[in-house]
């Protein structure tokens, strides 16, 4: 198993007492097509954790794969102007998350960022999340990961 895969697991299990059961597919789950096509599952039960400069500070949605983060929305939750929120860079996010784009699951981030769970994603038993790699993922209940993340459950798609 990859080093962060297994530092994911371990920390999800010290943080959250979760058994993380981590699949690896080295032809990799970069899009969520591509994960969608190495699970066997839909793309819409793709918890794909993207992460969003919002004013001054970082969110993170976690959104279905079927579905596209609307800016608009997301602003309007965290009430700031649109203008203000698009994606984050990729080393602010190493830095600040602690993962790589590719790579950042919904939960064990470094630090307390806002996380909003796609409301579609509840329409499963089961979804999969980046699990620290973008060859890695985990299939979790849409109950659970809004429990670990903290998640404010919202309409934050197009």
């Amino acid at each position: 198993m990859h080093q962060r895969a297994r530092e994911f697991g371990e920390r999800a299990d010290a943080e959250y007492g979760f058994d993380v059961d981590v699949h690896e597919f080295p032809e990799g789950t970069k899009t969520a097509a591509d994960a969608a096509d190495a699970i066997g599952c839909e793309v819409a039960q793709i918890a794909s954790s993207l992460v969003f400069r919002v004013g001054d500070d970082l969110a993170v949605v976690v959104t279905s794969g079927a579905n596209r983060v609307s800016e608009a929305k997301l602003a309007d939750a965290e009430d700031v102007p649109e203008s203000e929120v698009g994606m984050a860079d990729a080393a602010e996010i190493r830095n600040t998350v602690g993962w790589s784009i590719g790579g950042v699951p919904p939960f064990c981030h470094d630090a307390e960022l806002p996380v909003y769970l796609d409301e579609t994603l509840a329409e499963f038993e089961t979804v999969w999340g980046a699990a620290g790699t973008p060859e890695a993922v985990f299939p979790i209940a849409p109950e659970k990961l809004r429990e670990f993340s903290g998640a404010t459950v919202a309409d934050v798609s197009e």
